[in-house]
């Protein structure tokens, strides 16, 4: 009895086991022919894909964003890298432009001086400045010539702007020069427009000139150039010195004070023009007429001109000459007379 109980048992067993097996066989055998006849399995896929994406979105994510991390910093790399090389480019490109500009302003400033040379009519000189005093006290200049090269106390010196300053002290490789703007300093003056002369006087200051005790009746105005009158001898005639920037009256109000501003460049620039010698023009050709009556000759030319006669008996100064034909007729005339 109780071996054929085991047995029943096992029997039940088996077949509960096997049941669902065949279940699932035939649930899958369904399946595939519904799927090959209506195509369900697709449909199925397709909606259960939507399903089903924001889980894989969600689990790709962690790689996505190690992925885009990689890529910034390397892009980040790449352009600091970028940055640092096109910095280095742009300071060699920024030095050599400074050179090229450095050199351009040499240029033009020895442009200026040889057309200042040109134009003045003067044997110039073209010397270094060494040594700058611009201080309130002292406003001069240490030139890199000296009596070897010629240099002589009291010449002028002036830059492609205008009148610079005067020599005041030589040794024999260096020159000390008072530049117009030194409180001890005077350089004679006019304007170029009216031809009213007066003192510039400096005042300490590398940007001004002072003019005093203007009359009321000056001819003289603001934005007048005043240029070198020549007197004195010591500077050339006809050089720019300074503009008329401001004109008021003194503290009498009799007389009017200008402030101008320099002409030369005062702050700047490395070479000056040493003035030597005032270089005279040739004089235009004119004509006399000789008291002989032979053709004139043409002064300065290469004939030399004809020497009137001379007679022993003392003339009479008359107020002014009389033809020799005039003096002919009055001497016939006197002869007829009884």
């Amino acid at each position: 009895m109780v071996y054929a109980s085991s047995s029943t048992k096992r029997f039940s067993d088996s077949a509960s086991e096997t049941l669902p097996l065949l279940a699932y066989l035939i649930l899958a055998s369904v399946l595939m022919l519904t799927d090959h006849r209506m195509n369900v399995g697709q449909q199925a896929r397709e909606k259960l894909s939507v399903v089903i994406e924001p889980v894989w979105w969600l689990a790709s994510l962690p790689s996505r964003m190690w992925s885009g991390v990689d890529d910034e910093l390397a892009t980040r790399q790449a352009l600091q890298d970028s940055n640092e090389r096109l910095l280095h480019e742009l300071q060699v490109v920024n030095a050599r432009m400074q050179r090229m500009s450095a050199i351009n302003d040499e240029n033009q400033r020895l442009r200026d001086l040889l057309h200042a040379k040109r134009n003045g009519s003067l044997q110039v000189q073209m010397v270094s400045i060494l040594d700058v005093d611009l201080n309130p006290y002292r406003q001069r200049i240490v030139l890199n010539a000296g009596t070897r090269q010629g240099v002589k106390v009291g010449q002028a010196i002036m830059d492609a702007g205008g009148m610079l300053g005067q020599v005041i002290e030589v040794s024999d490789n260096k020159a000390t020069a008072l530049l117009v703007t030194d409180a001890d300093h005077a350089i004679p003056v006019q304007v170029a427009r009216s031809g009213f002369r007066a003192i510039a006087f400096g005042t300490g200051d590398p940007g001004s000139l002072l003019i005093s005790d203007i009359p009321q009746s000056a001819d003289i105005r603001k934005g007048d150039l005043l240029v070198t009158s020549g007197m004195g001898g010591r500077f050339p005639a006809g050089f720019p010195v300074a503009t008329i920037e401001k004109l008021s009256p003194n503290d009498t109000g009799l007389f009017m004070v200008g402030k101008a501003k320099p002409a030369a460049r005062m702050d700047r620039g490395l070479e000056v023009l040493l003035v030597n010698e005032i270089v005279p023009s040739p004089p235009s050709p004119a004509r006399v007429v000789t008291p002989t009556g032979k053709p004139p000759v043409a002064v300065g030319s290469a004939t030399p001109p004809i020497k009137p006669e001379t007679s022993s008996k003392p003339k009479q100064p008359t107020e002014s000459p009389v033809p020799a034909s005039d003096i002919d007729a009055n001497a016939d005339n006197n002869n007829d007379r009884p």
